[in-house]
């Protein structure tokens, strides 16, 4: 399995979608569908993408009570994307029904990742707002144990932490990681973060990047400049 870059497209609306798409002509980045654009435009949006060529990872993040999340997974394994995700804290009997959910009658279905702790969170957030009063580290890995005995195929984590989720779950065991900047770039709302190439280094298998490319003057450029820095 390759290493790739998955842009995140936290667009308004799919005219702003297509507009920034379109810069990359032939070439079809494999694409992040968030809850901004999808809660806009709704299913048609993925659809619409899909169609263009384009791989998606539908990053809605469902947390719910088991059976609410398997019915959702139901309905999302009809739009054929490629990766889609749910909360790690909704517990292991979530994650079971959302993959149940998400398997078709023939067998098939997206790759199931689990949020462990969001890259917008710090040891101290997580002590005084979720009263978690153990090491983030520890958190996320065990996080992360109970998605794979749950049948998942990976977690988003920092890449700070995805040596170790291989290290604790296993090399295939996926990890995709937001919270990646280049080394001259603005941090934004993240704070645990690092560069494409350190995150290689590191051990992630997909690093997803929003503002770096999405807001650059030349979005093609920093794609191919993240693509050369995370894969080569």
């Amino acid at each position: 399995m390759g290493k790739d870059v998955i842009i995140a497209c936290d667009f308004p609306s799919k005219e702003a979608t297509f507009a920034f798409l379109d810069k990359f002509g032939d070439e079809k980045p494999f694409v992040k569908i968030g809850m901004e654009l999808f809660y806009a435009e709704g299913p048609a949006i993925v659809r619409d993408i899909k169609r263009r060529g384009h791989k998606i990872f539908l990053d809605l993040k469902l947390h719910d009570i088991p059976n609410t999340v398997k019915k959702a997974m139901q309905v999302l394994s009809s739009l054929d994307v490629d990766m889609c995700n749910v909360h790690a804290a909704g517990t292991a009997a979530m994650m079971e029904a959302a993959l149940e959910g998400l398997t078709r009658p023939d067998g098939t279905r997206p790759l199931l990742i689990a949020v462990t702790q969001l890259t917008s969170t710090d040891q101290e957030r997580m002590e005084r707002d979720l009263l978690i009063r153990e090491p983030i580290d520890q958190v996320v890995m065990h996080y992360a144990a109970t998605a794979a005995k749950a049948g998942l195929d990976g977690v988003v984590c920092s890449p700070l932490e995805a040596g170790k989720v291989h290290e604790v779950c296993g090399v295939g065991f996926l990890t995709v990681t937001p919270g990646v900047r280049f080394a001259d770039g603005e941090l934004g709302d993240q704070a645990r973060v690092t560069t494409p190439a350190r995150a290689k280094e590191l051990g992630s298998d997909y690093i997803v990047v929003g503002r770096p490319i999405t807001a650059a003057d030349d979005p093609v450029a920093a794609y191919k400049r993240c693509m050369q820095e995370f894969t080569d």
